[in-house]
């Protein structure tokens, strides 16, 4: 995938600046604020679930054996807790082009 195809922060700024009619900065602040506090919610266990988007979840992983690829020495893998993503059936839909706009 190249660069150009990448939303990134920026991008998502812009697109609300153009839109919704903030201002440019205003606009990156409420990007950075709804993505804090998904991060926020996320920190804490909570479940974010955005409709006819997806939801956002954190995985608790436990601890176990792995191996160096390139070594094949086995070490051990912490536990820790890694964010996941579901994407709606309407996402799923709309991305397989199965349901119009």
């Amino acid at each position: 995938m190249s660069e150009k195809n990448t939303v990134t922060r920026a991008t998502l700024a812009e697109a609300v600046y153009r839109k919704v009619g903030l201002s440019r900065s205003e606009s990156r602040q409420l990007v950075g604020q709804v993505l804090d506090l998904i991060i926020d919610a996320l920190d804490k266990d909570e479940v974010v679930k955005l409709s006819s988007f997806g939801t956002f979840r954190i995985r608790h992983k436990k601890a176990r054996i792995g191996r160096n690829p390139r070594t094949k020495e086995e070490a051990i893998i912490t536990p820790r807790r890694v964010p996941s993503f579901r994407a709606s059936p309407h996402m799923k839909a709309r991305i397989n082009g199965d349901e119009k706009e």
